[in-house]
């Protein structure tokens, strides 16, 4: 029997989540958290085999639950769920060492066999992800996206970028909603973050 924690903010997801896992004869449920910071200190109570953490959780994200459960419960397999077609998050989650990485929409059967892989020490990567994970956060943005990017980092505010870069304030808003989607970010902050260590600004 392979013992599961199911980690999903949304309560009718993981509520369906765990329903779908229970008709399966060989998975087991033993805990369900809402949010990210309960992961670790609900699995070292409960000592599942296998985490299927989402990657968008409120408190700790899922990508930094599953890298400190990783250290703390070297035990458990982590297979993260997402419904972000993002090669930069995924790229993120193969860093935190995660074993698994699949999109939400993956049918359920999908689901429980990633689950059995990965708890069998293989790694699952959706694989129209991993062909588009190929292509670094440089290729995945423009040249103007990376200026806004540099400045952005540089601690320049939105008016600021603006005026440099001689566009309107809106502009530069949308060009960095865009940068924050396109590398897979939290936020403008991780989107700085992400762009330094993969060397593009």
């Amino acid at each position: 029997m392979i013992r599961l924690i199911i980690a999903e903010d949304v309560p009718m997801l993981r509520g369906a989540l765990v329903a779908l896992l229970e008709l399966e004869q060989d998975l087991s449920v033993v805990a369900e958290v809402g949010n990210g910071n309960d992961i670790l200190p609900t699995a070292l109570e409960h000592g599942p085999d296998v985490a299927v953490i989402d990657v968008d959780l409120p408190g700790t994200d899922g990508l930094s639950a599953a890298a400190k459960l990783r250290s703390c419960l070297p035990s458990c397999r982590v297979l993260i769920i997402t419904s972000l077609g993002n090669p930069a998050a995924l790229r993120r989650a193969l860093a935190a060492q995660v074993d698994g990485y699949v999109l939400k929409d993956a049918l359920p059967s999908e689901l429980a066999q990633a689950i059995r892989k990965v708890a069998a020490g293989q790694r699952v990567i959706d694989p129209q992800l991993a062909l588009m994970a190929w292509d670094g956060p440089a290729q995945q943005l423009t040249p103007r996206e990376v200026d806004v990017l540099r400045l952005a980092a540089a601690g320049e505010d939105v008016r600021v970028i603006a005026k440099e870069l001689h566009l309107s304030v809106g502009t530069v808003r949308n060009y960095l909603t865009t940068i924050v989607h396109k590398l897979g970010a939290r936020n403008r902050v991780d989107a700085v973050r992400i762009a330094k260590d993969n060397g593009v600004i």
